[in-house]
């Protein structure tokens, strides 16, 4: 693990919880106390203007996610430049739409890497984007903090359990991971729920399958029967099919491993068949769309974190998301982009302090990320020697009354 700790990036992040207190700017700038004019008076950023690129789906069915990340990340560089947070450096945003697609976000990472100015990056969302965007990152010694990826081999490789060996020094992650997350779903289930019978349907893809693994692993160790497995593809929309299969088997739950433009649909569906059971998942399926979509009653969701509105620490960041009248919902990630966007600025403001930026200033900011510690709106921001978030706190959300509330928040103790 590492212990050093960056002081001044401390204080820059205090500074920033501290900004989104006390403004109330919305996009027009007519309402509150502060605005631009006033917080930079005697502020110099006339050094440079550096770029925080976000990696995520702008578009397509995961666009409510993404779009969540993109304007909290937004809002935390727009904090840093009205506070001065990086002195003589103004910063800005430059968005890259990942389409949810591994090739694509290969060619959003392609051509952030070929900007000098390009300090950092968030995303991605999807774990299986974030295989194809590390090397391409690493390649240009280019931080990655990513504020949604859950699969363990992004940091540990792929034996993460019996072997772990970090991929790439460069990538980092605020959120839990899908071996925290998938048996806390488990320990819910089986013990607090009393499914014992459960299918299991994934949708192949990397998130998906790792997550369904890791839940598989706990529910049978707890004593349940994983009565069926089947899977699904990413673009289905008919499955009566796979919920025949599945409800022959009579189970009590359905764990699905994906996202929540198929998980909804599968809800309403093997309702419609007869197939009356709680569908859980994990935080891809936490998301109001999932309802929309044909979620039910009952149904389950994990996701990273507490939930934000009861964090003090997260208040100013709701306060100041909503002051900007978003027409996007900061999502399941938003707190969790903010707080990756402010740990590469603490960071470069920390690393700015030994000479002016440049590209042979990255292999430093990469270091000062990994040494980075302070107060966040999702909680402690702190990386262990993979890169991981040291924050492990998960909740299971429940719907009712037709939206998702929280019904439990704690971490997996094994």
């Amino acid at each position: 693990m590492r212990n050093q700790t960056v002081k001044a990036a401390v204080l820059v992040a205090s500074a920033l919880l501290l900004a989104a207190c006390g403004t109330n700017k919305t996009e027009s700038g007519s309402s509150g106390g502060n605005n631009s004019s006033n917080t930079q008076q005697g502020c110099d950023q006339s050094k440079d203007t550096l770029v925080i690129g976000v990696i995520a789906p702008q578009s397509g069915g995961l666009s409510a996610l993404g779009l969540g990340i993109r304007n909290s990340a937004e809002l935390a560089v727009e904090q840093a430049n009205e506070k001065c947070a990086v002195p003589g450096y103004k910063l800005k945003v430059q968005t890259e739409d990942d389409q949810a697609t591994p090739q694509v976000g290969a060619q959003a990472a392609t051509r952030l890497s070929s900007n000098a100015k390009v300090i950092g990056v968030i995303g991605t969302l999807n774990s299986s984007v974030a295989q194809s965007v590390q090397p391409v990152l690493q390649a240009k010694k280019i931080v990655q903090v990513s504020p949604a990826n859950t699969s363990p081999s992004l940091t540990r490789g792929d034996d993460f359990l019996n072997n772990p060996k970090r991929k790439y020094d460069n990538y980092f992650r605020v959120c839990a991971t899908d071996d925290v997350q998938g048996p806390f779903a488990a320990k819910y289930l089986v013990g607090k729920a009393g499914k014992k019978s459960i299918a299991i349907i994934t949708d192949g893809k990397t998130y998906g399958e790792g997550l369904a693994s890791e839940f598989k692993k706990q529910a049978e160790k707890d004593g349940a029967k994983i009565v069926a497995t089947e899977k699904v593809g990413e673009k289905d929309t008919d499955f009566s099919t796979v919920i025949n299969a599945v409800r022959g088997a009579n189970p009590d739950a359905i764990y699905y491993g994906g996202e929540y433009p198929q998980a909804g649909p599968l809800s309403k569906q093997a309702k419609d068949l007869g197939l009356n059971v709680p569908v859980m998942g994990g935080d891809g399926v936490y998301d109001p769309k999932f309802i929309e979509l044909g979620g039910k009653e009952g149904d389950l969701a994990t996701s990273v974190g507490a939930p934000v509105d009861s964090l003090d620490t997260a208040k100013a960041f709701v306060d100041a998301y909503k002051a900007k009248k978003y027409k996007d919902e900061l999502g399941a990630y938003g707190a969790f982009s903010y707080d990756a966007a402010n740990v590469i600025i603490g960071a470069l403001a920390q690393t700015v302090k030994s000479g002016d930026w440049s590209e042979s200033q990255r292999a430093a900011l990469i270091t000062n990320v990994g040494s980075f510690s302070a107060p966040g709106a999702t909680g402690e921001l702190k990386f262990d020697q993979y890169g991981d978030s040291t924050n492990k706190l998960m909740t299971v959300y429940k719907v009712s009354g037709g939206k998702w509330n929280p019904d439990e928040t704690g971490t997996f103790g094994g």
